[in-house]
């Protein structure tokens, strides 16, 4: 959420700011009418009250004279002075509820130093690392959906028959794969990052805190029997692990992660890159989070796009990574980098993480702050977050990557010890 007095001081250089991420910001003036309309009324209401309050006081001392006549009168004014003062205190509420509304649905403003351009074609590649498009051979231009069929490790119609479209089934070697594939990235982050399992269902002011209610809501799974939701990603607990308290600046960098399943309706996907694990309902990721200092920031980007990196380098992965363009950032974000991985048999470079920076965005959604070594009060915190490995897209990229002449797809030597010492996955 973005800070209320960037309104008061900064509006016009915050409108520009979202015109770079495409965000037609005019509501903003809505916005900083009604954080004036709120200061007036506020500053209204505090003076009635204090009326009201010496009012009582005079009304005491009238009694206590035996002035009765003059205690009823002074009774009299401070019952009207009341009324007025709960039809402002409801005005003033009313007026804080609809800015905070426009404030909730209100993107966050990119980085200075996040890429011009309003498209993915605007998109900058920072580097390529291990892409030869000549290097690969006829057995590896095979789609994954394919060669899961084939080995009998991906089962997309039982899975479809069991839940509906874009839900999948791994079988056999398909399914150990995946779970090694997350037990691979919790083991190489474990040495920095404290490891949680989180609920999957969460309240809804858990999702609000990230950025994912109220904009995204028809993008989420709902129970609403219970009014819990299903998380998108581990990003939306782990970042409420320390909603509304206050942590020390000794404590920072604060890291976590987490192995959740993640649950997406994917609604506006109808046609684009639906057939086997390109985009499905629900998925196995592990999470990489920080709550930070803004002077720890930059530097804690740069380290989980290297964890995210690091991983498909040791799994024999071609990646490239991405400088978002203003305008291809997400709704939360203020920088972000994707990393995208080469997909031989889809012929694609699919994306298979996000590492974000959102600034005090979502620290202010969720009243995150610490109070710091120097100085007195408290400070808002920052965070940033990553795919350290999600499933379905790097399972895809692997087995084309990794298959042989032969049929059989080579288990990478990073993978072997959580594959029970298999070295390829065959036909069963």
């Amino acid at each position: 959420m973005l800070d209320v007095r960037r309104l008061r001081t900064d509006l016009e250089a915050t409108k520009a700011a979202l015109a770079r991420k495409g965000v037609d910001a005019t509501v903003l003036d809505v916005a900083a009418a009604l954080d004036a309309r709120v200061r007036d009324l506020a500053t209204k209401r505090d003076e009635m009250r204090a009326r009201i309050k010496a009012l009582s006081k005079e009304v005491g001392l009238a009694h206590r004279h035996g002035e009765e006549d003059k205690a009823e009168a002074l009774a009299t004014e401070s019952r009207a002075l009341g009324d007025e003062e709960r039809t402002l205190a409801a005005e003033a509420d009313a007026a804080d509820a609809r800015l905070r509304e426009i404030l909730l649905t209100t993107a966050n403003t990119p980085a200075a130093d996040a890429p011009d351009g309003l498209t993915p074609d605007d998109n900058v590649v920072v580097r390529t690392v291990g892409y030869d498009a000549a290097a690969y051979g006829d057995h590896q231009r095979v789609p994954h959906w394919d060669i899961g069929a084939e080995l009998g490790i991906l089962d997309l119609e039982r899975g479809a028959k069991l839940s509906g479209s874009m839900f999948v089934m791994f079988r056999r070697q398909g399914a150990t794969l995946a779970r090694a594939l997350c037990q691979l990235a919790l083991d190489r982050n474990a040495d920095a990052f404290e490891e949680i399992r989180p609920p999957t269902l969460v309240r809804t002011e858990t999702m609000v805190s990230t950025g994912h209610l109220p904009k995204f809501e028809e993008e989420a799974y709902h129970l609403e029997r219970d009014d819990l939701w299903a998380i998108p990603t581990a990003e939306v607990p782990l970042t409420s692990l320390a909603r509304d308290e206050v942590l020390d600046e000794a404590d920072l960098p604060m890291r976590v992660m987490a192995y959740t399943p993640c649950f997406r309706r994917e609604a506006g996907s109808a046609g684009r890159d639906t057939r086997g694990l390109l985009r499905v309902h629900e998925f196995d990721k592990v999470e990489i989070l920080a709550l930070c200092t803004e002077g720890q920031a930059q530097a804690l980007h740069e380290e989980l796009v290297d964890r995210a990196t690091g991983t498909l380098e040791a799994l024999g992965l071609a990646y490239r990574v991405v400088d978002l363009a203003a305008g291809d950032l997400s709704f939360s974000a203020a920088r972000c980098f994707d990393i995208e991985i080469y997909a031989p048999g889809c012929d694609l470079w699919l994306e298979a993480s996000s590492v974000s920076w959102f600034g005090d965005f979502q620290a202010r959604r969720a009243n995150l702050r610490y109070r710091p070594q120097a100085g007195s009060g408290t400070t808002m915190a920052h965070t940033l977050n990553g795919s350290a490995l999600a499933v379905p897209r790097v399972w895809a990229a692997l087995v084309e990557t990794h298959r042989q002449p032969d049929g059989t797809v080579r288990i990478p030597d990073a993978l072997r010890p959580y594959m029970r010492g298999a070295e390829v996955i065959g036909r069963s």
